[in-house]
């Protein structure tokens, strides 16, 4: 594996738990003004606006290559097909999301969310994904980290916990589907297309379900932007990125670090502070994190 690689597979999760682990803040702030669909309109569409503009951008920058018509064709076939399923996990699993967050802690909506990180090798066996013991480890740990991080006084089911908790098996979804999409099509392109869809699943919800206010769009629209270019736009362009070619497994591990930075983005913005079983939870977080990275020596025969 190159540097470039290694730089995309490991420094970009990073970069994207982080801008997510912030949005949470953000998002909770938002849910005081707009209802779930309204908010996540306005944010895909942002995300599709400013990923169109890259992605015009890129293409003509890069070295135009002759391709024959079938292989466009089905080029062109698989970022339609991609952009719908991923679209879809996507939808349904941030509408789950922002509607959880308006009952729940922005902290405890990270951990649960985070869950992903034993969803998606679980999922990941009923595809032929088999994720070596020292990445199961990874993410028993994870999850232990993430509980004493994010869990305070006790655990018990909610209706924002509930809503969070059905969001965290479709992000474990999701991240399977771009493991298979992202390996046939341009990273970018599908970023853009999956926000696209997105856009049109929540705005067709929002107007069947709810009651749009643009006064109230305007009262959280700094939130709206900063979850729309960075955590959507940015965020998860760095995930299909860093999925290429690469253990979805691990990848999820270190996206699964956003869980820290939400419960740490709320004690910088929103003045929370941190127990000692939450610093104990950050660092199990980190143990976890750099056990998945180091390779281990191959046994011999």
């Amino acid at each position: 594996m190159n540097t470039k690689s290694k730089i995309r597979q490991n420094v970009f999760p990073i970069l994207a738990a982080l801008i997510w682990g912030t949005a949470f803040v953000a998002q909770s702030v938002a849910s005081d003004y707009v209802s779930p669909l309204t908010f996540n309109t306005v944010r895909s569409a942002i995300a599709f606006l400013v990923l169109l503009l890259i992605a015009r951008i890129a293409a003509r920058r890069a070295p135009r290559a002759e391709k024959a018509a079938e292989e466009k064709s089905a080029e062109r076939r698989a970022l339609m097909l991609g952009g719908v399923c991923c679209g879809f996990f996507l939808a349904v699993a941030s509408n789950l999301q922002q509607l959880g967050l308006g009952d729940t802690s922005p902290g405890k909506a990270g951990f649960i969310t985070a869950l992903y990180v034993v969803l998606v090798p679980v999922f990941g066996i009923f595809l032929r994904k088999r994720a070596p013991a020292q990445v199961w480890v990874s993410a028993v740990i994870a999850v232990a980290g993430l509980y004493l991080l994010c869990v305070r006084e006790g655990f018990s089911i909610e209706p924002g916990d509930f809503y969070v908790l059905l969001c965290a098996v479709v992000f474990a979804f999701h991240i399977l589907c771009i493991d298979y999409f992202v390996r046939r099509v341009d990273g970018i392109r599908l970023s853009c297309a999956q926000f696209l869809v997105v856009t049109l699943l929540s705005g067709a919800g929002m107007l069947a379900f709810e009651n749009p206010d643009a006064s109230a769009v305007v009262s959280c629209l700094p939130q709206l932007l900063y979850v729309g270019v960075f955590s959507s736009g940015v965020a998860y362009t760095l995930q299909i990125l860093a999925q290429k070619d690469s253990d979805p497994t691990v990848v999820t591990i270190l996206l699964s670090l956003e869980s820290v930075f939400s419960v740490l983005a709320g004690a910088v913005i929103l003045g929370d502070r941190l127990a000692a079983r939450e610093y104990v939870g950050c660092v199990l977080m980190f143990i976890a994190v750099l056990l998945a990275q180091i390779p281990l020596p191959k046994r011999k025969n």
